[in-house]
């Protein structure tokens, strides 16, 4: 089900905008003169609009750094002053949201602890309630996109317009070189659900060290979103929180100039033609698919039937090993991707069993 929120374009409140939204900045703010030198370095990058800075950072457990609190809020006054560059920072309850509104702060983000909490989200929303504030939306820590798109609806419902999802990665549930798992497949959900909402990527986030930003930068592109959350500080080494993940402005602008940007469409009426013949062959191609598809679970009942009559379990772990392996040679031979086969086929073997099983239940 597509949901229709009444958001605006990211133009719309940034006008000056030419190029995918990046916004950068520390982690967290440490001091006025980290904050400030920071901030005068990335403002030499006109392809930057927005500078970032947490001054209330949730942790996991007490004792470790939590943000300089309050005063952040003056720091970001004077890196707006100086700069001109757009302010930023994350607010995880109302009275957050309340001292940013006074201080002026343009964009506020929604931390993913927060996104997923419902009674959080909406006392943020009721504070908001009646201004165009710019709102930022991360997803929640498990990828669970109806709590997102829920979260976005809850500001919208507000009179909020001015909203922007960010995709910062999930839990991992399993090993993996990235700190949180970029589970694409949940963005492209958004994306289809929510068709007119802006989306960035927060590469620092999913990737947790600054050597996987440019791929997780260029991958966002590569799939069609509208920009970036870049964690940069002066010095990263030296850093209080997430040191791991942050560059220097000079080494994001490294990764900028290497990044190529993708866009929705073409100018050029040749290559839409071409796109065009191409996507019918392809919508041939899933007919036929689906009508194969359909022939073999036509035996699978047949299958099923007989199994019945014989008292034959609808499960049949050595055919499934047999299946399994013999898909994956046949892969090899095809040139495509082992794990995606096998995952193609589990889906239809659990779907193939489903069925026996509903055919056995009967009278």
């Amino acid at each position: 089900m597509v949901t229709n929120l009444k958001v605006m374009p990211i133009s719309h409140w940034l006008p000056k905008i030419d190029n995918p939204l990046l916004i950068s900045g520390p982690c967290s703010l440490e001091s006025e003169e980290q904050a400030l030198s920071t901030a005068r370095e990335l403002a030499k990058d006109k392809r930057v609009f927005v500078y970032r800075g947490g001054i209330w950072k949730p942790r996991t457990r007490p004792g470790m750094f939590e943000g300089v609190g309050s005063i952040g809020l003056e720091w970001l006054k004077l890196v707006k002053q100086e700069t001109g560059l757009m302010t930023g920072t994350e607010v995880a309850n109302a009275q957050h949201v309340e001292e940013c509104l006074k201080a002026g702060v343009d964009v506020m983000w929604i931390g993913a602890r927060s996104t997923a909490s419902p009674f959080v989200v909406q006392e943020i929303a009721d504070v908001l309630k009646g201004t165009d504030q710019i709102i930022m939306v991360k997803n929640p820590v498990n990828p669970d996109v109806q709590l997102w798109v829920g979260a976005l609806e809850r500001l919208n419902q507000a009179g909020l317009k001015n909203l922007v999802a960010i995709h910062r990665g999930f839990t991992p549930f399993s090993e993996s070189k990235y700190r949180n798992f970029p589970n694409w497949k949940t963005v492209i959900e958004l994306r289809r659900l929510l068709p007119n909402l802006p989306i960035i990527c927060d590469p620092s986030h999913i990737s947790g060290k600054r050597e996987y930003l440019f791929e997780i930068s260029q991958k966002a592109f590569d799939i069609g979103l509208d920009g970036l959350m870049i964690e940069s500080h002066i010095d990263p080494s030296c850093a209080l929180s997430d040191k791991d993940q942050q560059v220097t402005p000079a080494e994001l602008a490294k990764i900028l100039d290497k990044l190529v940007i993708r866009y929705a469409s073409s100018e050029d009426p040749q290559f839409e033609n071409k796109l065009e013949l191409l996507r019918g062959r392809i919508d041939g191609i899933d007919h036929e698919i689906m009508e194969v598809l359909a022939q073999r679970m036509g035996i699978v009942k047949q299958i099923g039937q007989y199994k019945k009559e014989n008292k034959v379990t609808a499960l049949q772990i050595n055919r499934w090993a047999q299946i399994m392996e013999d898909r994956s040679r046949l892969a090899e031979k095809l040139d495509l991707d082992d794990a995606f086969v096998k995952a193609l086929f589990q889906l239809i073997h659990e779907d193939s069993v489903r069925q026996q099983s509903e055919i056995m239940d009967q009278d």
